[in-house]
C-alpha cells in the first residue's frame, strides 16, 4: 500500500510578536461640545458611543479552549500512537514532537474533528469544515497565541461596538479566511486555527479608524502603529507551515466588514438631534458623511461579490493557484533554509497475522507493529510517524 500525506496548520505564530498585540491604538474621541448642551448630550449620546460589557469574546475564547480539550480527549495518544509526550496526562498527552511540535493532537484527529480539508469540502460536500476549522487548534502553543491576541483586540472592539457587531465580524472573517485558504491550499493539506478571525478583528479595527477618522485624536500615530502591526504579522506568515491565505482572507473580510458594521454618526448630527431650543448648532442634515456612505456601499458590494464568487469557485473544484502563478509566495517564500513544498510521504506495508510491517519509502526506516485489521487511517498515521 502506498500512503502519501502532507499537511499544514494555520497558526498565528506561537508567541508571534505577541508584544505587538498590545492595544494597537489608544485614542480618545474628541467630544468638544458647547457648554450649553454638554450636560444634555453627555447622557443621550451614550447610545451612539456607549461602552459595552465584553462577554462574547471571552465566551469565544472559552469555547476554543473547550474544543481543544475535547480534541485532546478524542486524540487519546497512548492508545493510538507509538510514543507520546507527557504521558502523565493520560489520554490528554501530546503527540511526539516530530509529528506535532506545537504540543497537540495528531493530523488524523484534527481531520476527524473538522479541520479544513479541501478534498472533503469539494468532493464529499462537507462545507461545514469552513466553519469548524476556525475552532480547532494544532497545539498548546497555537491556541495560547491566538487566544491572547483575540482577547486583547476583541475585548476592546466589543466594548466600543457591542457583542452583535463584533460577534458577526469575528465569525464572518473566520469564514472568509477559510474560504480563501481552501481556494489556494493543496488538497492533501489541512488547515486549522482562529487566526483568520483574529486578523479579521485587526482588519475591522483598521477600517473603523479610517471610516471614523474625524472623531479621533492622535489618529495618525494610531494608524501608523496599527498598519505596522498588521504588515509585520502578515510578513511572518510567509514562513513554511503557516497558512497565510487564511490570515489574508480573514483580514480582507474584517477590513470590509469594518466599513459596514463599525461606522459612527457625525457629532454635528448628534448635537443637532439632542440640542435644546436655547442652542441651535450648525445644521447637519445627514447622519453620516459622504465618504462614509460611499465606503459602506463599496465594501458591502465587494463582500457580497467576493463571497459569492469564492464559494462558487470552491464548490466547483477550482484551484486558484492555476489562475495565479505567483500567489503561492503570499503564504510561503522558499529560501536555502527551507522548502515550501511539503514532502511526499509514502510507505510500504505488509500484514502477516497480527504483525504489521511498515517501511518508509523516503528514509528506509521499518517498524513492526502488532495489530489486527488496521484501518487505512491508522496506517497513514504510522507512516507519518516513521517518515517524519
Amino acid at each position: 500500500m502506498r500512503i502519501e500525506k502532507r499537511f499544514r496548520i494555520t497558526l498565528f505564530q506561537e508567541f508571534r510578536f505577541s508584544f505587538l498585540l498590545l492595544s494597537p491604538y489608544t485614542m480618545d474621541i474628541n467630544k468638544s461640545l458647547p457648554s450649553k448642551v454638554e450636560a444634555i448630550v453627555e447622557y443621550k449620546e451614550m447610545k451612539h458611543f456607549k461602552k459595552w460589557i465584553s462577554w462574547l469574546i471571552p465566551l469565544f475564547v472559552i469555547a476554543n479552549v473547550i474544543v481543544f480539550i475535547i480534541t485532546m480527549y478524542v486524540n487519546d495518544c497512548p492508545n493510538n500512537s507509538v510514543s507520546c509526550i507527557a504521558r502523565i496526562f493520560g489520554r490528554f498527552s501530546f503527540q511526539p514532537f516530530h509529528e506535532n511540535p506545537l504540543l497537540g493532537p495528531s493530523l488524523l484527529t484534527l481531520r476527524s474533528m473538522g479541520a479544513l480539508d479541501v478534498d472533503k469540502v469539494v468532493n464529499k460536500h462537507q462545507g461545514w469544515r469552513l466553519i469548524t476549522c476556525m475552532w480547532l487548534h494544532g497545539g498548546v502553543f497555537h491556541i495560547l497565541a491566538n487566544m491572547f491576541g483575540i482577547l486583547l483586540i476583541g475585548i476592546r472592539l466589543e466594548q466600543d461596538f457591542g457583542f452583535v457587531l463584533i460577534g458577526l465580524l469575528y465569525l464572518i472573517s473566520g469564514f472568509g479566511g477559510s474560504l480563501l485558504s481552501a481556494l489556494f491550499i493543496q488538497k492533501s493539506l489541512i488547515s486549522v486555527g482562529a487566526s483568520s478571525a483574529l486578523f479579521g478583528l485587526l482588519g475591522g479595527m483598521l477600517s473603523e479608524l479610517i471610516t471614523n477618522w474625524s472623531i479621533y485624536d492622535k489618529r495618525l500615530g494610531a494608524l501608523l502603529t496599527l498598519v505596522s502591526i498588521i504588515v509585520i504579522n502578515l510578513a511572518v506568515g510567509i514562513f513554511p507551515h503557516v497558512d497565510n491565505f487564511a490570515h489574508i482572507g480573514g483580514f480582507l473580510s474584517g477590513f470590509l466588514l469594518g466599513f459596514v458594521f463599525l461606522i459612527r454618526p457625525q457629532f454635528g448630527w448628534i448635537k443637532q438631534r439632542y440640542a435644546t431650543s436655547s442652542y441651535s448648532p450648525a445644521l447637519v442634515k445627514s447622519k453620516f458623511k459622504i465618504y462614509q456612505c460611499i465606503s459602506w456601499f463599496l465594501a458591502l458590494i465587494l463582500l457580497i461579490v467576493g463571497f459569492t464568487v469564492g464559494l462558487v469557485a470552491l464548490l466547483n473544484g477550482v484551484d486558484a493557484n492555476d489562475h495565479c502563478s505567483w500567489c503561492h509566495y503570499l503564504s510561503c517564500v522558499p529560501t536555502s533554509k527551507w522548502s515550501c513544498n511539503p514532502k511526499n510521504i509514502s510507505c510500504l506495508t505488509g500484514q502477516i497475522g497480527n504483525q504489521l510491517n511498515v517501511t518508509c519509502s523516503s528514509n528506509g526506516k521499518s517498524i513492526l507493529y502488532y495489530m489486527q485489521n488496521p484501518t487505512n487511517s491508522k496506517i497513514s498515521e504510522l507512516c507519518y510517524q516513521i517518515c517524519s
